[in-house]
């Protein structure tokens, strides 16, 4: 039995949908487990991130577990907790999902999310895998709403490159680290194959969808008043913003072989991810509705 923790979220649930594919037995915790939506025969069951009463009974008679804490500044200590229950409720190995950047000095704050789970993890005396994938591939998502509307999609990064990453990828790592020793021990950054900005993202989506898509640059200094004005808590707007300009400048344009060495494969590209999600971005048709492309 292996625990998906975070089990409705980007990674978990597509973690999930590949272990249940492959037969394995999977539990999926979540806060609400009659909102469903998972595939047949995954059990269910109640974990609540601020009742930490929840975690043992999810944990009993799991082999391995995936621990997707609270990120962000509203971050508790969850994964501190978690790897406590995990530890007595005798789980063997834990994969723990962490973020690119974890403990770099330049990005400040939002770069100390992380640091006390990876320490809890650590040092649990479990099996452990740290992953920290880079930005996913679905944060494109964000742009459906601006493109619907006829409006430029915005840029918060400037020049700035990233080795956007696949969701799919990052939970395949997870999946291959849950069900075998091979990675553990490790941190494994997981990355994109190659280096993106925010101009260059637009332009591969365009040419998937079939139209022009329109980028306006947001200077570093007006960053935060943007994301204020679109309703992001101060403490959010904070964070992003560091990690913002920690891409304009440079500082995430590194590009490793982590996936690659995991599933023996190359990662996906940002254009197979665009073309798998092609229907999301469908233009507006008249009447206001979103129509095949």
């Amino acid at each position: 039995m292996i625990l998906i923790t975070g089990a409705t979220g980007t990674i978990g649930s597509d973690v999930i949908r590949q272990l249940a594919a492959e037969g394995v037995a999977v539990r999926a915790a979540t806060r609400d487990p009659e909102r469903g939506g998972f595939p047949a025969g995954v059990e269910v069951v109640r974990v609540h991130y601020r009742d930490p009463a929840t975690f043992g009974p999810a944990m009993r008679g799991v082999e391995a577990a995936f621990l997707v804490g609270i990120p962000g500044p509203d971050g508790t200590g969850t994964d501190a907790e978690l790897v406590t229950a995990a530890r007595e409720a005798g789980v063997r190995r834990v994969v723990k999902l962490s973020a690119v950047g974890t403990g770099d000095p330049r990005l400040g704050v939002p770069g100390s999310w992380h640091v006390p789970g990876e320490r809890a993890v650590r040092d649990s005396g479990l099996e452990w895998t740290i992953l920290r994938p880079n930005t996913f591939a679905s944060n494109t998502f964000s742009w459906i709403e601006p493109l619907r509307a006829g409006d430029p999609v915005p840029n918060l990064t400037g020049e700035g490159r990233q080795p956007v990453v696949d969701p799919r990828d990052v939970a395949a790592v997870a999946v291959a680290a849950l069900r075998a020793p091979a990675h553990v021990g490790r941190t494994l950054t997981l990355t994109g194959p190659e280096l993106l900005t925010g101009h260059e993202q637009a332009a591969v989506l365009a040419e998937i969808i079939g139209r022009p898509i329109e980028v306006t640059d947001i200077p570093e200094d007006d960053t935060r008043a943007f994301m204020t004005a679109a309703g992001l808590s101060p403490a959010f707007v904070e964070g992003a913003a560091v990690g913002q300009s920690f891409v304009r400048h440079g500082h995430n344009a590194t590009i490793t072989d982590d996936i690659a060495q995991a599933l023996g494969r190359p990662p996906r590209a940002y254009a197979t991810w665009a073309a798998g999600h092609r229907a999301a971005f469908a233009p507006v048709v008249a009447g206001g509705t979103a129509g095949p492309s």
